[in-house]
């Protein structure tokens, strides 16, 4: 029986834009300033904690009357990568893949939580033929962007298992992008052949079109190890205001030990907040599933973010050899 650690998602951010000296923007209020936080985070599975400390008010628990809070989604980590460089949101949940890509390349981000794991699925379209991994060659399929966090899982199982690349490596597999919420009309009109899926939408597909699932969240690779999403901030930000990186740790605590204590009510605050994102409406079977697919957490295994972000470098993903000693920054959880 998979745990209840929790997978899902996304975390915060500073709205106002750092003007360069790594302090939140303000707003006059009165006589007062009001600071103006952003938490960011993905309308998936496993962004769950982000939703929780959302509806339960944890951010604002954390961080004071005196601060104004928003709450801002993302299709993917590129959108979210590039939202934390630019100011947009400072601090917030997203897949350890794009945060270790972006590292590389010198974007100022560090880890500073974990936030779930598992999650990631991958399921072959009814009609394809696809009964075994192993029937992969030839086929197009389809992930939420070219090496995100779901994308490396699963070319690191292909290649280490059945010696399958995709088409960009010299491999003959046929790799596609698109929003996760759109995989089930692309399974209904044959646009793609497997779905490498986050929850819940894997479990979307499974009831929704009968798709079969080929390799399942813990035969994947680090299906059991790597972190399903992370809580980041800039470097920049957890030098100049250590105790607001602490807070918003401390948030991202509570709302994770609240999944734990309330599954049923966790499970109803994903579905009311994904419909409001997405306007998509999930069953409860559906989340019922997707919960066995993930776990929640606030640790974080560096050896498993060190060994993925060698498989990437490994895939080509990544130009060179990443180091990620100074990426985990665990003060804040220890």
């Amino acid at each position: 029986m998979k745990k209840g650690l929790l997978y899902f998602t996304i975390l915060i951010a500073f709205a106002g834009i750092l003007a360069g000296c790594g302090s939140a923007s303000s707003s006059q209020s009165g006589s007062g300033e009001t600071e103006k936080i952003t938490i960011g985070y993905f309308p998936n599975i496993n962004h769950v904690p982000a939703m929780v400390a959302k509806a339960e008010g944890y951010y604002q628990d954390q961080l004071g009357d005196d601060v104004e809070i928003e709450y801002k989604t993302f299709p993917d980590g590129s959108a979210f990568m590039t939202a934390l460089k630019t100011g947009e949101i400072h601090a917030g949940l997203v897949g350890p893949g794009p945060a270790m890509n972006n590292y590389t390349t010198g974007t100022d981000v560090n880890i500073i939580a974990g936030g779930s794991t598992g999650g990631t699925v991958i399921l072959a379209r009814e009609g394809s033929g696809i009964e075994t991994a192993a029937d992969l060659e030839g086929k197009t399929y389809v992930t939420p962007r070219v090496g995100c966090t779901h994308d490396v899982q699963f070319e690191t199982y292909m290649k280490e298992e059945l010696g399958m690349t995709s088409e960009r490596i010299g491999g003959t597999m046929i790799h596609t992008t698109g929003p996760p919420a759109q995989y089930q009309a692309m399974f209904e009109t044959g646009k793609v052949d497997v779905a490498v899926a986050p929850e819940p939408w894997a479990s979307v597909l499974q009831q929704e079109t009968g798709a079969k699932v080929i390799i399942d969240s813990t035969e994947v690779s680090f299906g059991t190890t790597l972190p399903a999403s992370v809580l980041v901030a800039s470097g920049e930000l957890i030098e100049s205001d250590p105790e607001l990186i602490q807070n918003i740790v401390d948030a991202h605590k509570d709302a994770t030990a609240f999944i734990a204590e309330n599954p049923e009510e966790a499970k109803e605050i994903t579905i009311n907040d994904i419909k409001e994102e997405t306007g998509q409406e999930l069953s409860k079977e559906v989340v019922d599933g997707s919960w066995e697919n993930i776990g929640f957490t606030y640790e974080v295994d560096a050896d498993a973010v060190q060994a993925f972000g060698d498989s990437s470098y490994d895939l080509k993903f990544l130009k060179e050899q990443p180091d990620f000693s100074d990426l985990i920054d665990t003060q804040f959880i220890d």
